[in-house]
């Protein structure tokens, strides 16, 4: 079993989108993978049909109700906020160590790639001295890193690869994910990204278009 840590530039980057076109080309290509969403803030449990556990169990293929949801997602939080000030909402303090306590069994069940999607970006506090950064680490999992195309979007990405590697995370695959409507170059975003990423394969993932999922896996090391 592989496991790659989904995380990203920022909030709403792309990363479900992301995730789950993965999964779905790894099924496709008769893998069997698994997701995780250990943590999620701005949990509606009235719609759990909306939520980005939702998205992934779809891509897997599996029927999407509340309790597969809460399979997927141990970690829910009603209000839409950074994953601290939501716990706090709800009178709870999250832990890295809690929260890999309770995904490690159910990481350690995939027969196939895993992917385990973080909640906002790489730097998104979990409580007051540990982030997103820290169960990444604690996952020991490699790093897919989600960016998009937006004016700005190359500083961001280079600062949360930066925070990744000054941790000994390696980073293999960053994508950037097309910004709707963004004036800035896809293609040209993509190079300048490749020529400061180091030993990270930089892939675009366009909006409406294709996508070369396949060579994405091939830079993650799944053969599909």
């Amino acid at each position: 079993m592989t496991a790659f840590f989904v995380t990203g530039a920022g909030t709403d980057i792309g990363k479900t989108w992301v995730s789950a076109a993965l999964l779905r080309f790894w099924r496709v290509n008769g893998l069997q993978p698994a997701a995780l969403k250990p943590v999620a803030s701005g949990y509606d449990p009235s719609a759990s049909q909306d939520s980005d556990g939702a998205v992934l169990l779809a891509a897997l293929g599996r029927p999407v109700h509340a309790a597969g949801v809460e399979a997927i997602t141990p970690f829910r939080l009603r209000a839409p906020l950074s994953p601290d000030q939501a716990a706090a909402r709800e009178g709870v303090r999250l832990t890295v160590a809690d929260i890999a306590a309770v995904c490690a069994p159910l990481i350690a069940q995939a027969r196939g790639p895993m992917l385990i999607e973080g909640a906002g970006g790489v730097m998104s506090p979990l409580n007051e001295s540990e982030t997103m950064l820290d169960l990444a680490v604690a996952f020991g999992a490699p790093a897919i890193f989600v960016c998009g195309s937006y004016l700005g979007a190359i500083s961001h990405a280079l600062t949360g690869l930066a925070a990744l590697k000054g941790r000994g995370a390696a980073a293999p695959l960053v994508l950037v994910n097309e910004t709707p409507g963004s004036a800035v170059d896809l293609s040209e975003t993509v190079a300048t990204l490749a020529a400061h990423a180091g030993t990270s394969r930089v892939l675009a993932v366009r909006r409406g278009g294709d996508s070369d999922w396949g060579q994405a896996s091939r830079a993650l090391g799944v053969a599909a």
